[in-house]
């Protein structure tokens, strides 16, 4: 049985909606986003900036995320040994591939970047929109992930989120359910995700999951291109480097050592 605390459960969706934009926001807005009543939401913010995780613009009144969460994130990270095991397989990436390589890793239903390396130089290098969270039907991480799950349930998960406000993402944006199931069975069985000016314009991606030994999908690592340097056999040569980094780590995933118990995690310190 699901036992849901209710008053946590708020404070973590006004954190959480706070880290996702990553800006001041209104009180009103705040409790409209998360279709909570105003004097609920003040009352935990008010306890988040007492506990240090929020803080209030003394001029204008707004809430934004203080620092504290990303640099716990920070922590895990490294308790986790992500930068040492993952980020070396990220710079061959993109030195092989000379583009921007991201690693994003899967919880709770979203991919999360966490990860880069750029391997393009000079004014070759692709400026990409950074995506806190990733929308998963307009880039080829979401449907390199998506693609791996039961219809319904991709289905479920894009259809929560939304397709996007018009002009939010790129010109070649999928828009409905039908074109969004046959891309999935494409991607399936090409088996790589694939983005052509979807989540913005000018730049595409091809992706990979990262699947492990058991199955289960522990993220997905992505390269990214200016559109026009991503046609062609270049789809294919990147797609295959995408596969082979995401191949490598699986094998050597350090967070499945959290599942079993074997990975040791200092204590942190009281902030």
């Amino acid at each position: 049985m699901k036992i849901v605390n209710s008053l946590v459960e708020n404070a973590l969706a006004v954190v959480s909606l706070l880290a996702t934009e990553a800006r001041s926001m209104r009180l009103t807005e705040v409790a409209t986003r998360l279709d909570l009543p105003p004097s609920g939401v003040h009352r935990l913010l008010s306890t988040l900036c007492g506990l240090g995780w929020v803080e209030q613009d003394p001029e204008t009144d707004f809430y934004r995320l203080s620092m504290k969460l990303p640099v716990l994130g920070n922590r895990f990270l490294l308790a986790a040994r992500i930068p040492n095991v993952c980020q070396p397989v990220l710079d061959r990436l993109a030195k092989q591939s000379r583009e921007l390589v991201r690693l994003a890793v899967l919880e709770n239903e979203n991919l999360t970047t966490i990860g880069h390396a750029q391997g393009a130089q000079g004014s070759l290098i692709c400026q990409s929109r950074a995506f806190p969270t990733l929308p998963l039907h307009v880039t080829a991480s979401g449907k390199a992930w998506l693609a791996t799950l039961p219809t319904e349930a991709a289905l479920r998960l894009v259809l929560s989120a939304g397709f996007g406000k018009p002009q939010e993402f790129g010109p070649k944006a999928i828009a409905t359910a039908d074109t969004l199931m046959k891309e999935l069975a494409l991607t399936a069985k090409r088996g790589f995700g694939l983005a052509v000016e979807e989540a913005e314009p000018g730049v595409s991606s091809v992706a990979s999951a990262i699947k492990c030994d058991d199955g289960q999908v522990v993220g997905a690592i992505a390269i990214v291109a200016p559109a026009f340097r991503l046609q062609g056999k270049r789809i294919r040569e990147l797609a295959e480097l995408a596969q082979s980094g995401a191949t490598e780590l699986a094998d050597v995933w350090p967070l499945r050592a959290f599942a079993s118990g074997e990975l040791h995690v200092p204590r942190l310190a009281a902030s």
